[in-house]
């Protein structure tokens, strides 16, 4: 099985759990002492050892300051071709949903095990359920998470410490930085403190908060492996590397440093299985932040272009180049009206550095270009034909600007999205319903996000039983932003809330 780079919300996936044992074996640092006496005699060598105690960080303090800032988000949306195929090839149609064992008993004869929950004639694609984590940035309600925690979304639910749920507004989502803004309706909320991750040192502590598998709060610890990594997929993020345990849930949650300060969400691992195998990757906060900053006020992001197509400089290269060490960015093509062409640039080029911020990978660039906005001049330190230029380039505008992806207005998805008619004496009789109870012949919108299936019986609405379409028209009225139907399914029953909207 060959490694992948894995984004990791909770997505129709199987909680396996395992019990790991591990024995560590610890030693202490020895500094040798060498003291040399004058003497007629051989002198001797005395060795004094001098154990390096070395503390180890309590992130106690973080985590109850500001560990309320920390929600866990609730996906309900539809899945594209690439979804519905991973979701084929696992077990449990269902993930990690609350109902899991309600619907798994639910299950019809005849149905198998890639079928999704129930929707009506209009829908285009099948629901699906998914989980992942954000943090509070602003005391009125400004979160922030993944990408792909909220791609294709219908409906998001951020749930909080003090268990208090909010519908979500999705304000913009970049997939090419997997930043997303959400926005709840409330007040004087508990806020995380945002710190600058170039201030990160390579074996420094990091912590990691969120929801691996739905299990909410989870904390985990480790330290920075190194900085500044370059993934093949996401060329415009420089990512922070760590091996903070994170797992499927841990999308979109906050990478705190010893200080209490967010530097960074967590969002990929690389892995041969799916889970965690010690090596993770975090967006850092500042990029986030510009991308946060755009979608607030613009409702869409700009990413700025170069114009070229650059490669590694390893050491053959740097020898032919005369470079003093193997860096940089060789450009290997200039694309043709672009940028990098009206500044000067040319296939050749050893780009050294960026408004004097020096290019030692060659993913070290596009990130670089990244921070910047189309219209920005940037300084380059450029290596051409054996000495030093410096070339100034206007960005351009990315081909492939993203758009913010906005969830659908409320009032839009306001209707139960249940027909109904009244169950026949044989299916009364088959049902053991002794009176009242209506047949969901089609279910979609609000219902069909909530789990309930045609065929289904609803028996009551809100704890008021319903005999006729008119008494369960009546009953929906009645409710204000939400309702909780009564279903039955074969000879199970239970509470299925569902919010109008």
């Amino acid at each position: 099985m060959n490694p992948r780079f894995s984004q990791f919300s909770v997505k129709n996936s199987r909680l396996v759990l395992a019990l790991l044992a591990a024995g560590a074996i610890g030693g202490a640092g020895v500094g040798l002492v060498r003291t040399e006496i004058a003497h007629a005699a051989p002198t001797p060598i005395v060795t004094t050892a001098t154990p390096v105690a070395v503390a180890l960080p309590d992130f106690s303090q973080i985590t109850r300051q500001y560990g309320p800032a920390v929600v866990n988000i609730s996906v309900t949306g539809t899945a594209d071709e690439a979804d519905q195929e991973r979701a084929a090839q696992r077990d449990d149609p269902f993930g990690n949903d609350p109902f899991f064992e309600f619907f798994r008993r639910f299950q019809q004869p005849g149905q198998g095990q890639g079928q999704r929950q129930g929707r009506g004639p209009r829908e285009e694609a099948p629901l699906v359920r998914g989980q992942g984590s954000g943090f509070i940035v602003s005391a009125d309600g400004t979160i922030l998470t993944n990408a792909h925690v909220v791609k294709g979304a219908k409906e998001v639910t951020v749930k909080l410490t003090d268990r208090r749920e909010y519908q979500a507004k999705v304000l913009g989502a970049d997939p090419r930085t997997d930043v997303a803004v959400l926005k709840i309706d409330a007040k004087n909320l508990p806020v995380v403190k945002i710190g600058s991750p170039a201030d990160l040192q390579p074996g420094e502590w990091v912590l990691a908060i969120g929801s691996p598998f739905g299990f909410e709060n989870t904390v985990t610890a480790g330290v920075v492996s190194a900085k500044g990594r370059s993934l093949p997929s996401d060329s415009a993020v420089s990512f922070i590397q760590t091996d903070v345990p994170v797992n499927p849930g841990n999308s979109g949650g906050p990478l705190f440093n010893t200080r209490g300060e967010v530097v960074g969400i967590n969002s990929q691992i690389y892995s041969r299985t799916g889970g965690y195998q010690g090596v993770s990757f975090a967006i850092p906060i500042d990029l986030v932040g510009r991308i946060q900053q755009q979608i607030v006020q613009h409702g869409k992001v700009e990413h700025a272009r170069l114009g070229v197509s650059i490669q590694e400089v390893n050491q053959t290269l740097a020898d032919s180049f005369k470079l003093d060490k193997p860096e940089g960015a060789l450009v290997a093509s200039v694309e043709k009206g672009g940028p990098a062409e009206k500044a000067g640039l040319q296939a050749g080029d050893v780009i050294r550095a960026i408004d004097g911020k020096a290019i030692v990978a060659s993913g070290d660039l596009p990130a670089a270009i990244g921070l910047s906005a189309p219209g920005e001049t940037v300084k380059l330190d450029v290596w051409r034909k054996g000495s030093a230029q410096e070339i100034r380039a206007k960005l351009g505008g990315a081909k492939d600007q993203a758009v913010a992806a906005a969830t659908p207005d409320a009032a839009a998805q306001g209707r139960l999205g249940l027909a109904l008619r009244a169950l026949q004496p044989q299916e009364r009789q088959a049902a053991g319903v002794a009176e009242g109870g209506l047949v969901v012949e089609q279910v979609g919108g609000a219902a069909a996000r909530a789990g309930v299936e045609a065929g289904d019986v609803l028996l009551a609405i809100n704890g008021t039983p319903v005999g006729s379409t008119e008494q369960a028209r009546a009953a929906v009225a009645r409710a204000d932003k939400s309702v909780a139907l009564l279903i039955q399914r074969g000879e199970d029953k239970i509470f299925v809330p569902v919010r109008l909207g």
